[in-house]
């Protein structure tokens, strides 16, 4: 799936839960699909934009003169059917982390040990936000046809986070007995050894 039809399917998936200014669907889309997406304001406006002049939305007055509420129609409903349909692009894992981590012999332990520790805490940090959102969600949601689907997507994350701190804790074992504070100061050894 292109960036761009990914764009439309986070904004139609936004407006298919309800109706709502473009300022509003911009925080939807960072405070509710925040944990898993992201996309740029920069795409978002003009991504509504074309939807509208598509017909897949349409602007209402909004809550205030001159504000303008969008909405979802039956023609966007269909359009989000397809795109959802798509098959999940794949994409490249990127992590700076793992990327220093591999290197780690010319960083140092002492500086791979610092990393693990600091993606250690990052992740009960985002375990502790899941739970949280998973609170907050389940008590505003409450009979939401939508509430078990924003579950699973927070269960992933939940999953992800704790993965991590496993992850992390065995890694961090991994360097218990590796000697040195210091990483090399003329990299590997020219015949492998180490």
């Amino acid at each position: 799936m292109a960036r761009r039809s990914q764009t439309e399917t986070a904004v139609l998936g936004a407006l298919s839960m309800h109706p709502m200014t473009a300022y509003a669907l911009r925080e939807a889309i960072r405070d509710v699909l925040g944990h898993f997406w992201s996309e740029s304001f920069g795409q978002i406006y003009p991504t509504l934009g074309a939807l509208e002049q598509q017909g897949h939305v349409e602007r209402r007055e909004g809550p205030r003169s001159g504000s303008s509420t969008f909405a979802i129609t039956d023609s966007g409903t269909a359009r989000l059917r397809e795109l959802l349909s798509e098959p999940i692009a794949a994409t490249p894992p990127r992590s700076g982390l793992l990327l220093r981590l591999f290197f780690g012999r010319t960083l140092g332990v002492r500086k791979c040990r610092e990393l693990l520790l600091e993606a250690r805490a990052d992740a009960e940090r985002s375990l502790a936000e899941y739970d949280r959102l998973a609170r907050t969600i389940s008590a505003e949601e409450a009979g939401s046809p939508d509430l078990p689907y924003v579950l699973t997507t927070i269960s992933a994350g939940r999953h992800n986070a704790e993965a991590a701190i496993t992850w992390a804790d065995e890694a961090l074992a991994l360097l218990e007995d590796v000697p040195g504070d210091e990483p090399p100061a003329n990299g590997p050894p020219a015949n492998g050894d180490s």
